[in-house]
């Protein structure tokens, strides 16, 4: 085992590769470490030159209300009126304080990311 920090896009290729070639190994063996520590060291990279910047609100909205099959109508009691739930959804009104509210408090939507 021969592990050394990723510090250039080679490195993470050559790591990703080995980590594909160790894939499935038992744990708790010599091979299972080595997996446990490239996929550490790989997740570290991924997060400093590939970061996920969170979704914007709306698309936080809509991806859940897809996710519990909603509809527009159905988020009046969560937004205010079919006409401001429309303006939320084209971004042509901003959340209020109270709507972001309801929205993590009864769908989930991480206050973060309505917030953002």
């Amino acid at each position: 085992m021969n592990i050394r920090p990723i510090k250039t896009e080679e490195d993470y290729q050559a790591s990703l590769s080995r980590i594909e070639a160790l894939w499935g190994v038992k744990k708790d063996t010599p091979e299972g470490d080595e997996l446990d520590l490239l996929v550490t060291l790989v997740e570290s990279y991924e997060l400093k030159h590939y970061p996920i910047a969170p979704p914007d609100p709306v698309d936080a909205i809509k991806f859940r209300m897809e996710q519990m099959g909603m509809s527009s109508a159905d988020m009046v009691k969560y937004l205010g009126s079919q006409s401001r739930v429309s303006e939320i959804l084209n971004r042509k009104r901003k959340l209020t304080l109270g709507m972001i509210k309801s929205l993590y408090k009864d769908l989930k939507i991480p206050a973060e990311i309505l917030l953002s």
